[in-house]
């Protein structure tokens, strides 16, 4: 789980830094649920970005993002590919 948040934070931070956002904070609380048998995969998680910073475009926030989780992330496409149900969302802090 702490690859995947971190693999993803650091796409975020990225795409919000080259579209010149002010960002000050960026964290990714991961939730996550497991299978009942062994062994016990992922079979769902839940990504929440938290990001702060000056004058943010919510709506840049939010495709950064689904740009890292979606295209870039690659810890993201290999729990996808292994069939783990991923999801996120995102809340902008002050």
């Amino acid at each position: 789980l702490m690859g995947l948040g971190s693999c993803a934070s650091f796409d975020v931070i990225a795409i919000l830094k080259k579209q010149r956002q002010a960002i000050k904070t960026c964290e990714c609380v991961l939730e996550a649920e497991r299978a009942d048998a062994v062994p016990a995969v992922f079979t769902k998680i839940t990504m929440h970005f938290q990001v702060s910073g000056d004058n943010l475009d919510a709506g840049k926030v939010e495709r950064a993002v689904a740009l890292s989780a979606e295209k870039y992330c690659s810890a993201s496409k290999m729990l996808e590919d292994a069939g783990v149900e991923l999801t996120h969302r995102v809340t902008l802090t002050s």
